[in-house]
């Protein structure tokens, strides 16, 4: 925290002597925060920068390159190359609360893995799992709002999630929140092309293509519209995904419903013992726990956005307007998500696929659904390459290369180099392992956990106890328990409780998540069709 997650070590409380013109009024030496470009800043000055430029935003007023307000001397000036930079994201700050909606809801599977989910643990769990995790999702999201609010200003903007983690905990923690992000990011982009290459498999009728070709051909599509660097850019992308989305829902429900389950493409998916018996359903479903517990995090990868939320926040004109768009988003998926995988499960059973809509057995529906699931899968794609593609511009070629700004025109040509380089690691992914349903759910343990229900209550906890430490201040630092003492009990010690609880818990579901899904990997690969860079389809 602002030296919490640093005592004796990089980030350490440290003595500014002689250099009194960065220091907050009433705050002690160890409340001083991270480096920031080249300077030491105090974790107050982030608070009264933020609050400053909340304060611009809610009048309407433009940005103002002076950030120092009148009669502040603390807050050290800009050089050249840091306004240069800031002018730059300033210029992406274009994204209002509705795009953002649009953004959250153009999800990387759809609903279309919930029927899975439901398959895997019966609907009593589904149901409640569904609706908690949901009502836990909009909680952190909140969190993830509530603190950028308090960081993010014109002067110190908050670029990224991994920027947060910074604020509070020290650069240790913005580095394994950077390298968990980033492998979400390459991993999501890699299972739409994994599903994206079975939706050609299928249309096809598994004669046209060797498998791994089939998901190179959209590595290669990622590459040109990766080319896109404003989110502004994708906003009405993923309107429409949206809406192309729900019409690939009703139909699938339609279709299910007069049909009988796919089980050629189950037998690929799952083995021979799936291929035999009835259509059977149970409100609780007898199987090895590690295919529950893939199953729930096939729940978890539904509320996947929180990763980048901050990211999102980091290109609105607003971003006070924030929860409207995330709240609205939340409800939608939670309710969709559960009511089609309700739908789908009571009509295949145990033979539901990972894309529900590729279950369907008449080849005619079948290709409708595969045909809308290409174009939304691809502009998903290219929205989290987009992400993906920019936390790596800005941690390795602004923030350690000191490299142009990303909108520049020298910023143009390393982007597409960068964009070459992330969509064939995408492709390596995906067909190394080509199973959507358990990659899912391995990602989702290793990172999406985190970064939706581990990292935020975490976060809340350090600043408040920061803030609360700060208060009535003795001059004791982050190494004497006092300060522990209180940072925690000054202040809404319960709520405080209730947080660390919550992480607790969470970081316990990641663990057993990754057990239930590397078990089901393995499972997977003894029992299905497909092979790691292999021409036979898992469909």
């Amino acid at each position: 925290m602002a030296s919490v997650g640093n005592v004796g070590g990089e980030g350490a409380p440290i003595k500014m002597e002689g250099t009194d013109a960065y220091e907050v009024t009433g705050q002690p030496d160890h409340q001083l925060d991270r480096v920031h470009g080249h300077h030491r800043v105090p974790f107050q000055t982030y608070l009264d920068q933020a609050e400053i430029s909340r304060g611009r935003e809610a009048r309407g007023e433009t940005v103002s390159t002076d950030y120092q307000e009148k009669g502040d001397s603390k807050t050290p000036s800009l050089s050249s190359h840091e306004e240069e930079l800031i002018t730059a994201r300033r210029a992406l700050r274009t994204a209002g609360w509705a795009s953002v909606f649009y953004l959250i809801t153009t999800d990387i599977l759809g609903p279309f893995n919930a029927p899975y989910a439901f398959s895997q643990v019966g609907y009593v769990p589904g149901v409640i799992l569904y609706f908690v995790m949901g009502g836990v999702a909009c909680y952190t999201g909140l969190i993830l709002w509530r603190l950028f609010i308090k960081l993010d200003s014109d002067r110190y903007p908050v670029k990224t999630y991994a920027d947060l983690a910074e604020r509070i905990f020290g650069r240790w923690f913005k580095h394994l929140c950077t390298v968990l992000q980033s492998i979400q990011l390459i991993i999501n982009v890699g299972t739409i092309c994994l599903s994206n290459g079975q939706a050609v498999e299928q249309i096809a009728r598994n004669k046209a293509f060797c498998f791994s070709i089939a998901i190179l051909i959209w590595a290669l599509f990622g590459m040109v519209i990766g080319q896109i660097r404003s989110l502004k850019s994708y906003g009405w992308l993923a309107n429409s995904a949206v809406w192309l989305n729900l019409i690939v829902i009703f139909s699938s429900m339609g279709f299910v419903a007069h049909s009988p389950p796919n089980y050629a493409s189950a037998l690929a998916a799952y083995g021979p013992a799936i291929a035999s018996g009835p259509i059977q359903k149970a409100a609780f479903v007898s199987q090895p726990i590690f295919y529950k517990v893939n199953g729930i995090m096939n729940m978890v990868f539904a509320y996947g956005g929180a990763m980048i939320f901050p990211e999102f926040m980091a290109e609105m004109r607003r971003p006070m307007d924030f929860w409207k768009g995330m709240v609205c988003a939340q409800l939608l998926i939670s309710v969709v998500y559960m009511l089609y995988g309700i739908f789908v499960y009571a009509f295949q059973g145990q033979y539901t696929l990972p894309l529900a809509f590729q279950g369907v057995s008449k080849y005619g529906w079948q290709t409708m659904g595969n045909s809308i699931g290409l174009i939304t899968g691809i502009i998903a794609a290219g929205l989290y390459g987009n992400i993906g593609i920019k936390i790596a511009y800005i941690s390795i070629v602004e923030d350690w290369m000191q490299g142009p700004p990303l909108m520049s025109r020298r910023g143009r040509f390393i982007w597409t180099g960068m964009v070459f380089i992330y969509w064939t690691l995408a492709f390596i992914i995906g067909s190394a392992i080509p199973q959507v349903q358990t990659i899912s759910g391995l990602v989702a343990a290793i990172c999406i956990m985190q970064f939706t229900y581990t990292f935020p209550p975490l976060f809340l906890l350090g600043f408040d106890m920061v803030v609360d430490a700060a208060k009535n201040d003795p001059g004791d630092s982050w190494s004497s328990l006092s300060r522990w003492k209180r940072g925690f009990f000054s202040g809404r010690w319960m709520f405080k409780l209730f947080n660390f609880v919550l992480f607790l818990g969470a970081l316990t579901l990641a663990g057993l998540g990754m057990y239930g899904s590397g078990t089901a990997i393995k499972v997977t690969f003894e029992n299905g069709a497909a092979t790691s860079f292999g021409c036979t389809p898992p469909v």
